[in-house]
């Protein structure tokens, strides 16, 4: 809990930038990107992205310079410059190769410096000056280590180990001193100081070189600087310097020599170990350091105290009594004096939640969780009989009692022989009172969840006489009350109003409302600061304090860029107080922050356009040129954007908003993204246009780039001239198409009307057919039943003869019998009935007989009578009356028949016959 601020970091972490953790030197150019020499190349800033370039022979690049519009860098064996291409890229040229240079073994750059029209590279062993008139160099040699190399004024000076000082004239090593101090210690720098050098050493801080004289540069921070090792420094600007350690981080010293304050990992710095220092164009402080960068606002309005560790909590307010900063926190109520480096320390007694601190008649009252208590030298003494927590202390016109809010209601303490004692509780009120004002002879009380009270109270402050709502205001979550210039105002997310005594009703007001905008609204609080009669508001991106008008009564409206990156307080409990001059404290749920109002200036910032990227399906992304305008086929219709403003605060946002002409001629939402991508676009004419907003200050220009984005190839020139040609042949050849088409559907209409007189003859063709097959099925038919009636008469006549025939057989005149029973015989083996039969199955079935004869020659008449009764399907008790012999007999002819026509045991006889 080091009670010391320190200004906003920066910290970028090899993570963000994209290469190793160590980091030997930085350099920027006069479009203020930042340049850091790095383990793996030469890493470049924007202010939005980071970009890196490989070291051009695969070592550590040690030093870098940007001199003029060169970006010169030195590594193992190596140096040479950068310089950006048309497509915005920076690509190497080796001025060592270009010179011939033969090197020392493993010989490494850790510097380079720019005089004149000369450059030179620095490394353990040697000094190389380079003409850049007429590309000759030269080389200052030493046989002990050039451990560094300073510019002052428009000298060069470097030290030789265990030799002194030299300074180099005419391109000649002179020597300065080789004082004992000098040949002992290793410096850090050497600066002007009155004409005389001031010399910084590493372990023992300055020495003044005057004539021949070595003296101590008698100051403060000697003590300091004899227990840190310092390896790098620079002087500031403002004269004051910037010490950084091996292992303490950075030391500020101000131009008389007294340490303003040191920063280190435990303050905000990402590492102790400091490899170089260098103050920007905007005054800010960048470290290069053994693991990351960092970047310190020194200038910055803001500075922080951090409460790491949590030990004092969220600060819910504070003030300045008998030299004392006291914070009033969750935790209890917390001290240290004014202006010193020192912890603060608790005040015993008050470890709850504090409210308000409030100083009436040089005393200062605490309100808290519990009560209230008055803090003298330190010590509180505790008003006994309040039991409720108070939230504000109010003088009233009575000069010895005192009005305060507290949980409950209203309370009144009054002053006793010096002692300020419990006097009453206000009857007939007992809403908590967070917010309360005296205006009017009245005590007006706002309430977050039931609105405004205006409540009359008798003359001695003891109970209430009336109380009104004032109409209109209800529920409002974060609302305030608040008394400014002999006003009544009234604060919540519809605005500021100000309260009107003839209508009973809070009005608004033009000017009051334009303290913030209700977009920005977060809460509706408001602090009034006596002492520098300011007004204070605390938006989503400002915070906002009226202050009185220096030239006319109406007060002034402004506005100071307050970034999302800043620690907050508690919604509906931000706090702001004045410490001394233009300096104001603001309490936050991590400690404080302190803005000081004579840092802030209106600055001017440019929008850049850092490469544009064309994408295609087909091939990878390409980068082209932003400096001339550009043409993309067809294919290339996806185009990424990236721009920037170099700019370095921690706590300022910048957003960026852009529009596309001849796509989306709106604006877009502000956004912290510094790309974009504009995918399938169509073919035609663009202007992209971007602009950025730092804080609340616009960029001074808006970026654009003009581009084209070509016809596909199946809407060029040639071919719509293809399509026309096509179209007209299309159209020549749709006429002879139609006049083919009607002629050849009058063609058809003909053939339609042939063939329906063809249809209808064959129709009647195949009608008159069908009646003749009709009639031929039906006589086949009528064959088909003589044939069955002729059978079944044969079958019954042959039955009745041979049944005949059985009777006779049993009478006893044989002799006349034996006639009758022959002429039976010669009827049943009658041929004249098989040729009978033998015509009509033929009318039925003609070549069956014919067709089973060829099958099987063999058959004889009798076999081909039988196949004839077995084609009739008729089964063998059938057959034996017309063959007049049993039915035995006919399975015997029938087995004959099979073996006749070699038929398998398995297949049967009348099957096949029938499928013959």
């Amino acid at each position: 809990m080091h009670a010391q601020e320190h200004p906003p970091i920066e910290v970028f972490s090899p993570k963000d930038y994209g290469a190793e953790t160590q980091n030997w030197s930085i350099s920027q150019s006069k479009e203020n990107y930042i340049y850091v020499a790095n383990n793996k190349g030469l890493l470049e800033f924007n202010g939005a992205n980071w970009q890196l370039y490989k070291s051009p022979n695969e070592t550590i690049i040690r030093s870098v310079n940007v001199i003029d519009n060169l970006i010169y860098t030195g590594s193992n064996r190596e140096f040479g410059y950068w310089q950006r291409n048309e497509l915005g890229q920076l690509y190497y040229t080796s001025l060592s190769k270009k010179l011939k240079i033969d090197f020392l073994e493993d010989e490494e750059f850790w510097n380079i410096i720019s005089i004149d029209d000369y450059i030179l590279f620095q490394s353990l062993k040697r000094i190389y000056i380079y003409n850049k008139a007429d590309d000759a160099y030269s080389i200052i040699n030493s046989e002990t280590i050039i451990y560094k190399m300073f510019k002052v004024d428009e000298t060069i000076y470097y030290q030789k180990t265990k030799d002194g000082i030299y300074k180099i004239e005419n391109g000649e090593s002179r020597l300065v001193s080789n004082h004992i101090i000098l040949k002992t210690n290793r410096l850090v720098n050497i600066f002007n100081k009155n004409e005389n050098l001031l010399i910084e050493t590493e372990n023992n801080g300055f020495y003044i070189l005057e004539d021949e004289t070595l003296s101590k540069w008698n100051i403060s921070a000697n003590k300091k600087l004899s227990e840190v090792s310092v390896f790098r420094s620079i002087q500031l600007k403002d004269n004051s310097f910037i010490l950084g350690t091996r292992s303490n981080g950075i030391f500020h010293l101000t131009e008389n020599g007294t340490i303003d304050y040191n920063i280190d990992t435990f303050r905000g710095l990402s590492n102790n170990t400091v490899h170089w220092v260098f103050e920007d164009a905007e005054n800010n402080i960048w470290l290069a350091l053994e693991n990351g960068i960092n970047c310190v606002n020194v200038k910055s309005p803001f500075s922080i105290y951090a409460d790491e560790q949590g030990k004092i909590g969220t600060i819910y307010t504070s003030t300045v009594f008998n030299n004392n900063l006291y914070l009033g926190t969750n935790q209890g109520l917390f001290y240290k004096p004014l202006g010193k480096e020192e912890d603060f320390k608790l005040v015993e007694g008050i470890q709850e939640a504090v409210w308000c601190l409030t100083i009436i008649d040089n005393i200062l009252f605490c309100g808290h969780d519990t009560g209230t208590s008055v803090i003298k030298n330190n010590i509180i003494d505790k008003i006994k009989g309040i039991e409720y927590g108070t939230w504000n202390i109010k003088s009233i016109d009575k000069t010895d009692l005192l009005l305060q809010g507290n949980y409950d209601g209203l309370y009144i303490i009054q002053k006793v022989n010096g002692t300020w004692v419990y006097k009453n509780k206000i009857e007939g009120f007992d809403l908590s009172s967070k917010f309360f004002e005296i205006y009017n002879n009245q005590i007006f009380v706002s309430h977050e969840y039931k609105g405004v009270f205006k409540i009359d109270v008798d003359e001695n402050f003891t109970k209430v006489l009336g109380i009104k709502k004032v109409p209109g205001l209800g529920k409002e979550l974060n609302s305030s009350i608040i008394k400014y210039n002999n006003d009544l105002l009234y604060s919540y997310k519809g605005g500021i109003l100000k309260y009107d005594i003839k209508t009973n009703q809070f009005l608004k007001d033009t000017i009051l409302n334009s303290l913030f905008a209700k977009e920005d609204y977060t809460s509706g609080k408001l602090e009034f600061n006596k002492e520098t009669n300011t007004l204070w508001h605390f938006s989503k991106r400002d915070l906002n304090y009226m202050s009185p008008g220096k030239l006319s009564n109406t007060p002034k409206v402004n506005k100071i860029p307050f970034s999302k990156s800043l620690p907050r307080g508690l919604t509906g409990y931000e706090n702001i107080t004045h410490l001394n001059n233009q300096r104001y404290l603001i309490g936050t749920s991590t400690g404080y922050v302190i803005v000081d109002l004579d840092k802030i200036f209106k600055k001017s910032y440019e929008i850049t356009i850092n490469s544009i990227t064309k994408h295609s399906i087909i091939t990878s992304p390409e980068i082209v040129s932003k400096n001339i305008n550009g043409e993309f086929v067809n294919e290339d219709n996806n185009i990424e954007l990236t721009f920037s403003v170099a700019e370095f605060d921690k706590y300022l946002d910048t957003e960026y908003q852009y529009q596309l002409e001849g796509m989306y001629p709106n604006w877009s939402n502000w956004s912290s993204e510094s790309n974009t991508l504009f995918e399938n676009l169509p073919y035609g004419d663009y202007v992209f246009n971007v602009r950025a907003r730092i804080g609340n200050s616009m960029s001074k220009n808006i970026a654009s780039f003009n581009f084209n984005i070509e016809r596909p190839w199946y809407l060029s020139n040639t071919f719509i001239s293809a399509y026309v040609i096509i179209f007209l042949l299309f159209s020549l050849m749709m006429h002879h198409i139609y006049k083919r088409y009607y002629r050849k559907q009058r063609e058809a209409l003909l053939q339609k009307t042939r063939r329906e007189l063809e249809l209808k003859e064959s129709e009647n063709k195949q009608q008159f057919m069908r009646f003749n097959n009709e009639k031929l099925r039906q006589d086949i038919d009528n064959k088909n039943r003589e044939l069955g009636i002729s059978t079944m008469s044969l079958i019954k006549k042959n039955e009745f003869l041979n049944s005949l025939k059985k009777e006779l057989q049993h009478i006893n005149d044989v002799k006349n019998i034996k006639h009758v029973i022959k002429i039976i015989d010669r009827n049943l083996n009658n041929t004249d009935d098989w040729h009978v039969f033998e015509e009509a199955f033929n009318n039925a079935d003609k070549d069956f007989l014919k067709k089973i004869k060829q099958e099987h020659p063999s058959l004889t008449s009798n076999d081909l009578r039988l196949c004839a009764y077995l084609r009739l399907n008729l089964s063998s008790k059938e057959i034996a009356p017309l063959l007049n012999i049993s039915s035995r007999s006919v399975e015997v002819k029938r087995y004959r028949l099979r073996k006749k026509m070699n038929l398998p045991h398995e297949s049967s006889l009348t099957d096949y016959i029938l499928e013959i």
